[in-house]
């Protein structure tokens, strides 16, 4: 049996409109979407279809304001693993996968194993997950924390201008 490679969808000048569209406001109507990106409801419904069936469009939903629900802190932390064997650091990511506070996580090169955005709703909040959760993960060998003054971008939509 061949296996044939999968090639990604093209991305046209119209596919990129609704990408754009679609990352301002995931709530429109495809009506509406198709008036923004000059196409008919049908063929504009259809090609959001092809890109969600894609994998392109992850999926929809709100931005939450993180100090509108109570978390006003916000932290940076790096995480040095004390080795990359057994199954230390599939230990780690499931256990960072569990944790709500953790909003991002990254695997990193250089001295930093991991970096892990979290946001908690004060310095308690962190101090107990950082003294009884992370730092008590098997293999976790240091974690080094910087406190997140102000965001001056936070950027949740994805960049598409080098698909021209």
């Amino acid at each position: 049996m061949v296996k044939t490679e999968i090639q990604p969808l093209k991305i046209d000048e119209f596919g990129l409109r609704i990408l754009r569209e679609l990352q301002t406001d995931g709530r429109i109507s495809v009506l509406d979407l198709a008036k923004r990106v000059s196409l008919s409801p049908t063929p504009c419904a259809r090609r959001l279809a092809q890109l969600i069936e894609a994998g392109i469009v992850e999926g929809f939903g709100a931005r939450v304001s993180p100090k509108a629900v109570g978390l006003s802190v916000e932290v940076m932390v790096e995480v040095k693993l004390e080795r990359h064997a057994n199954a230390i650091p599939e230990d780690f990511r499931r256990r960072v996968l569990e944790r709500e506070e953790v909003v991002a996580c990254f695997a990193m090169t250089g001295d930093t194993d991991y970096l892990l955005h979290v946001m908690v709703p004060d310095i308690d909040s962190l101090n107990r997950f950082l003294m009884a959760v992370l730092l008590k993960i098997e293999g976790v060998r240091d974690v080094r924390t910087s406190l997140v003054l102000e965001a001056v971008k936070r950027q949740q939509t994805v960049p598409t201008g080098h698909l021209r």
